[in-house]
């Protein structure tokens, strides 16, 4: 299963939600509340589309999100002069499942040989 860390990396103006560096983790298709340090619903509408594209092993760069493995994405929120919020930049990652990681390289603690 896919694992995407969403961490956030600039905030233009305000930001009631969000500091830099807050995270939140994506297993398939759940929001790991647990590892997750905030979220906002104007934020996951802009993130949803691209989360499931690259949980699906779609490039960055194939979407036109990034040059390299991680994707950037920008908050609705358009802030000042505008609003008197502010919008995030978001970094995603596609980060490997630690259990498949370890079964992967024999390092599954459950195996039997």
């Amino acid at each position: 299963m896919e694992r995407l860390e969403v961490t956030v990396k600039e905030i233009r103006g305000k930001c009631p939600v969000f500091r830099i560096g807050d995270r939140i983790v994506i297993e398939g298709p759940r929001v790991k509340l647990d590892e997750t340090d905030a979220i906002c619903t104007h934020a996951f509408a802009s993130l949803l589309p691209y989360i499931v594209a690259l949980r699906k092993g779609i490039k960055p760069s194939e979407l036109g999100l990034g040059r390299g493995e991680k994707a950037y994405i920008q908050c609705l929120d358009p802030g000042p002069p505008y609003t008197d919020g502010g919008t995030v930049i978001f970094e995603i990652a596609v980060v490997g499942d630690e259990a498949e990681e370890s079964v992967a390289s024999g390092k599954g603690g459950n195996r039997r040989g």
